[in-house]
């Protein structure tokens, strides 16, 4: 019989391996199937699980499963009850675009750390961001922790390798005060200015201002109620999803042009949009706009701009929100303020962000001190 490090004797079927954890062997219909655990009552559990489970036709040998199989059950056992319906269909783009092609047909049980570094080094090389590397080494660590938990693999290769320095950004686009006029000279005959002008005054992500309803235009409290972001999955067509974090979910201040923005906006579509449930900003047809539409007319501008003979670079939504930010850091506006606008989560979020803006804000101020002396 086999014993432990410390010669004492282990049941039937259970040995010490090199590294300190625990092996137990499961004989079931002529075959031997190994579970693995750090701890002698751990190990006895994972055996009677594997027992029932070969017993009731409910286990799959690990040696036969892919990462795609393994990333599939995952996601809809474990993850699809714990996080919100746009984190699954993140995680899934994610998986799709990045893992499966390199990953994806390699089993379980063959899968290193050599490998999981190759991926990573590759995504170098094709310019992605190291911010979305680390949410792609997240989902596979996430992904492969639970594997491990459930006798599937004896380690987790992802923290064997390890993550690169990136691609390094220049850092977000924040329009200067020309831009901003130029882009929204171009913009007036876009049937998504409204949205445009809404947009880079109040800071709002896209899938929340392209989420705004009419209800959420508070007139009597002088509040537009920021509750949703629109969404969009495969199969699933457009769907409400709360906002991105819990200070997400905020109250903005409006203004006289924010009215009259929406104003505009209800006229030029009529019955259309005065239902207190439609979207504020809309196809002509009535279809809530998609984050590609939204960009697409933005290209299209831009290129109008370029043969125009004005050097303007590509931008994202996005853009809008660091504009806005930074215009009201310009203007005096109180971080704490801005944060809550914003519906950042933590206050040094908001002045990572715009520290940018704060060396010339901080200059004005002394100059201000200065004259009380």
């Amino acid at each position: 019989m086999a014993v432990d490090k410390n010669g004492k004797t282990l049941p039937p079927g259970i040995r010490q391996r090199s590294n300190g954890k625990y092996e137990g062997r499961v004989q079931y219909e002529f075959d031997r199937y190994s579970v693995y655990a750090d701890t002698l009552t751990e190990l006895k559990k994972k055996m009677n699980d594997l027992r029932y489970r070969l017993e009731h036709g409910e286990f799959i040998a690990s040696a036969k499963i892919t990462l795609s199989e393994w990333f599939k059950t995952w996601i809809e056992q474990y993850k699809e009850n714990q996080v919100k319906a746009g984190t699954i269909i993140s995680y899934n783009d994610y998986f799709t675009y990045y893992i499966k092609e390199s990953l994806g047909k390699k089993k379980l049980v063959d899968i290193r750390g050599e490998h999981i570094q190759k991926l990573y080094n590759d995504l170098v090389k094709k310019g992605l961001a190291l911010s979305s590397i680390k949410i792609i080494s997240a989902i596979l660590n996430g992904c492969l922790k639970q594997a491990m938990k459930n006798g599937l693999i004896e380690r987790n290769p992802v923290p064997l390798a390890t993550l690169p320095k990136g691609t390094v950004k220049s850092g977000h686009r924040v329009f200067t005060k020309e831009e901003q006029n130029i882009f929204l000279k171009y913009a007036q005959d876009s049937y998504l200015f409204n949205l445009f002008a809404l947009a880079i005054r109040t800071g709002l992500r896209g899938g929340e201002i392209r989420g705004l309803k009419l209800s959420d235009v508070d007139k009597a409290a002088n509040l537009l109620h920021i509750q949703r972001t629109l969404k969009y999955g495969v199969g699933r067509g457009f769907f409400e999803d709360t906002p991105k974090t819990a200070t997400s979910m905020r109250d903005i201040p409006l203004t006289k042009d924010m009215l009259t923005i929406i104003e505009r906006e209800k006229q030029a579509y009529g019955e259309k949009v005065l239902r207190m449930d439609g979207y504020i900003f809309h196809l002509p047809d009535g279809t809530p706009i998609s984050r590609e539409r939204l960009q697409g007319e933005i290209d299209r501008i831009v290129k109008r701009i370029n043969e125009a003979g004005i050097t303007f670079e590509r931008f994202t939504p996005h853009c809008f929100r660091h504009t806005f930010a930074t215009r009201a850091i310009e203007n005096g506006m109180k971080p704490q303020t801005l944060k809550t606008i914003l519906g950042h989560s933590t206050l040094s979020m908001t002045m990572d962000l715009y520290s940018h803006v704060l060396p010339t804000t901080r200059a004005e101020e002394m100059e201000l001190i200065a004259k009380a002396f």
